[in-house]
């Protein structure tokens, strides 16, 4: 399934298709809809707003957030499963509210692939608290891993501390507990909501700042976003993480019971 919706209908008019191949400005959230909700619904909500003040001086408010719902529900049609992105994209009118601008695709399987082997990159996205449209450096950092023989890239900063993956959160394990990096960089809704998980079940968890030299006093390591809440990372940089099976049993554990939100 594919479908393009910009406020509510297909994009037909030759200005709106420029402008919308042409204009890399604005921000957005990607979900999983499973029967017609979503985990985290709130706080997709939340990023979208926060995006919206932050990049185009443009709060929202409850009835947003409804005709939001409603421009969703109505991109989906009758898929009930499905990935589904929100953006909120540059308007034509100067001073006028932003588009928003959705996508519904195929549902992606949730299930964990083949370890990955991830390199690390000294780079910080534009902006990385919020999920904005500056993906390219992200992407470029993809290919200069895969060009070294590894599947994906880590992003440490200046001061090397590790922040983010390209397009995921990373998430450690020490043997006693699930660490999660304190630096700049996007609080992922998969994230979030596995850390109140972790906190419901019992299990041990901290965010604390995590400089690239510890990476072999780490005994796991996962990848996690809305796609797949752990993912195994079998190494960075050469760095064998031999307990990722512990850590990715209490990510999945702690996503299974994670309860879904009506759309």
């Amino acid at each position: 399934m594919l479908n393009i919706e910009l406020n509510g209908r297909v994009p037909s008019d030759v200005a709106e298709i420029q402008r919308l191949a042409t204009v890399n400005y604005g921000h957005y959230t990607s979900m999983q809809v499973r029967g017609r909700a979503v985990r985290g619904l709130a706080l997709h909500l939340a990023r979208l707003s926060d995006g919206n003040e932050e990049f185009f001086d443009y709060r929202m408010g409850i009835d947003d957030e409804q005709r939001l719902l409603g421009l969703i529900r109505h991109a989906l049609g009758t898929e009930t499963d499905a990935s589904v992105r929100v953006g909120f994209v540059a308007p034509l009118a100067r001073g006028a509210a932003p588009d928003v601008l959705i996508s519904v695709s195929d549902p992606v399987d949730d299930t964990a692939g083949r370890p990955l082997h991830v390199r690390t990159d000294h780079y910080q996205r534009d902006w990385p608290a919020q999920k904005n449209a500056a993906t390219m450096g992200s992407m470029y950092a993809v290919r200069r891993a895969r060009l070294a023989g590894y599947d994906d890239a880590l992003f440490v900063g200046p001061d090397n501390r590790i922040s983010e993956g390209t397009t995921w959160n990373v998430a450690f394990y020490d043997g006693d507990r699930v660490i999660w990096p304190e630096a700049p960089m996007l609080k992922g809704v998969t994230m979030v909501l596995l850390q109140l998980a972790l906190t419901m079940n019992g299990t041990p968890w901290s965010i604390r700042p995590v400089d690239a030299v510890e990476l072999p006093l780490m005994t796991g390591a996962a990848t996690v976003n809305s796609i797949c809440p752990a993912q195994p990372v079998a190494g960075i940089d050469g760095v064998p993480f031999p307990a990722t099976d512990k850590l990715v049993s209490l990510l999945r554990d702690a996503g299974e019971s994670i309860p879904f939100d009506d759309l």
